[in-house]
């Protein structure tokens, strides 16, 4: 029988990411008795691989890899599955002084081809000389890197298999290039951010020291996929810096019972955890027609929520679903940050749960000021507080022409620190867009402050204008998934396009009915739904279940969404669309 690594790791003290290198911390962890974790769909416990195993087969593999003929400094790109295998490939990357890129899983949308020509782009764009990947995906990787000059494909199962000694391995250096991180590419395609030794450790002390304060004590539980950087950072490398053990399932099986990831905190006294707002609201959901009686949430001191905009109604049906299993709306934990960052920016205060500012919604599309609203406001909006900026590191809310802006004014937020990249990897002049010669990072995201702490709204790039109104199209969509009882999280994306006149404003929302008459009174339903609360006249296509697109991170992607439909790929005869 498998058992888990144990929470206590044994090790005399624990260190919080307080290395020069990402070597010496797995070297230091390899001393203790915690580990890695992975479970199957069915929550059966399919592997363990403590740190100091980890370690072993990380060497042995780089040794392998440098014999196979690839030199240090070189990109390997990985196919990030939730395994032992892509863990082990990852970090004898780091010991062979080879730079390791993480790749997707495929997705529902886009299907075969569309995640083959994604994956050739992405290694392209890293240069990356060897590919790597689960045996299930080995013949669409092949066709992916079909004519590109590679030194090395294949699974790592059979690199294990064919061993072989190469050169010594080279000395850590703390300034050095570590691995590269692809961006969400929420409004573009994704970027390689140039992670160094020196950030990553600069974040992962800040997270584990002053955001989640981590101790000895502390578990961690995670569904997040190793190609995002909330998965690859908060929930594999942070960790392994500070010794702890993690329970690791599969993105994918998430998805198909989301009750497990619960199921897996209560049953190994997990402590930390995160999420989307989506994860936590298809639990609730779920628990609608499952039973919960057995989960035991009672140990789950942080219950964090990242990735994309925080719904903060959702995650108090979460809290109240929950709350006799134990769980405490107070361990919600607000967070932001973005893989250009490493990971983190800021973390609200521990055990406070979520704080909201309420906004008048009409100030905030007419002169960008957060402004608390009148009794008698028609409209208003609840953001999220996802505090401070991390020790060390500055946070600034800049207006159109660079000024600084004052609390609650709605600006661009800029962010400084030695957690940031030092720059998107071979691409000088996307750089230059978003990093100035001093070090300030435009992180393309809305926001304002609240008394020293940061309120997101929104994406730069998403702004929708309408006759002098910003309009934020996350409004539109929360206003469609909220009153219509049929829509999920997740079902709705709203994007402008551009026309010789003015802006025109579509929404796509992914319908399930297949009675032309219901999807008629849909269409029709939300027309009306948008233009009473929002003054706005929208062009509704209905589009089939799962056919969004996605970035990495679970996030709709404006962008994509904006590009298969002007394509026409949105638009079949039987849609039916609604344009008024």
């Amino acid at each position: 029988m498998i058992l888990p690594t144990p929470t206590a790791s044994g090790l005399a003290c624990q260190r919080t990411a307080s290395f020069e290198t990402i070597q010496e911390a797995l070297e230091y962890a390899a001393g203790g008795r915690s580990g890695l974790n992975f479970y199957s769909g069915r929550g059966q416990l399919v592997e363990t691989l403590p740190y100091a195993q980890l370690r072993a087969d990380a060497i042995d593999l780089a040794r392998t890899l440098l014999a196979a003929g690839l030199a240090p400094g070189e990109r390997v790109a990985l196919v990030a599955e939730t395994d032992g295998d892509f863990v082990r490939a990852f970090f004898a990357c780091l010991h062979a002084g080879l730079i390791p890129v993480p790749l997707p899983l495929p997705t529902t949308v886009g299907g075969k081809d569309g995640y083959i020509a994604n994956l050739r782009r992405m290694t392209q764009s890293a240069g990356a000389v060897a590919a790597l990947g689960p045996a299930s995906l080995d013949g669409w990787l092949r066709l992916a890197v079909d004519g590109l000059p590679m030194k090395l494909l294949g699974t790592v199962a059979e690199l294990r298999a064919a061993g072989g000694q190469g050169p010594g391995l080279p000395a850590a250096d703390p300034e050095a290039l570590l691995y590269l991180q692809f961006s969400s590419g929420s409004t573009r395609f994704p970027l390689g951010i140039s992670v160094t030794q020196r950030a990553l450790m600069a974040n992962a002390r800040a997270i584990s020291a002053h955001g989640l304060r981590t101790t000895a004590d502390d578990r961690c539980v995670s569904w997040l996929p190793f190609y995002h950087d909330m998965g690859l950072v908060g929930f594999l490398l942070a960790p392994m810096l500070t010794q702890l053990s993690v329970d690791l399932l599969p993105t994918r099986e998430f998805a198909r019972r989301p009750l497990l990831w619960l199921d897996l905190i209560g049953r190994n006294g997990g402590t930390i955890s995160y999420s989307p707002t989506f994860g936590y609201e298809l639990c609730a959901r779920r628990a609608e027609t499952a039973s919960i009686e057995n989960l035991d949430l009672g140990r789950w001191r942080v219950a964090g929520v990242g990735g994309d905009m925080i719904r903060p109604a959702r995650l108090q049906a979460f809290s109240d679903t929950f709350a006799a299993r134990g769980f405490g709306a107070r361990a919600f934990l607000a967070s932001y940050g973005m893989a250009e960052a490493t990971l983190a920016l800021s973390f609200a205060p521990l055990d406070r749960g979520l704080v909201t500012e309420r906004v008048d919604t009409d100030r905030l599309e007419r002169d960008g000021s957060a402004a608390t609203p009148a009794a008698d406001a028609p409209r208003a909006r609840d953001f999220v507080r996802c505090g401070p900026v991390l020790p060390g590191h500055a946070m600034e809310v800049r207006g159109p022409g660079g000024a600084v802006l004052p609390e609650r004014q709605v600006g661009r937020i800029f962010a400084r620190g030695p957690s940031l990249m030092d720059a998107y990897f071979d691409r000088p002049d996307e750089t230059l867009l978003v990093m100035s010669a001093d070090g300030w990072l435009d992180t393309g995201d809305l926001g304002f402050m609240a008394d020293g702490e940061i309120v997101i709204t929104g994406r730069a790039k998403d702004l929708i204008l309408i006759n002098g109104r910003n309009v934020w199209p996350q409004d539109l969509e929360w206003t469609i998934e909220t009153e219509i009882a049929l829509l999920r999280t997740g079902d709705v994306v709203a994007f402008a396009l551009d026309t010789a006149a003015e802006e025109q404003v579509v929404v796509l929302v992914q319908c399930r009915p297949v009675d032309q008459a219901e999807r008629a009174a849909l269409q029709e339903e939300i027309v009306r739904l948008i233009r009473a609360r929002h003054s706005i006249e929208v062009s509704v296509t209905l589009v089939p279940p799962r056919s969004l697109p996605q970035t990495s991170s679970g996030k709709l992607s404006r962008a994509q969404a904006r590009e298969i439909y002007r394509s026409g790929a949105f638009t079949p005869a039987e849609a039916a669309r609604a344009a008024v």
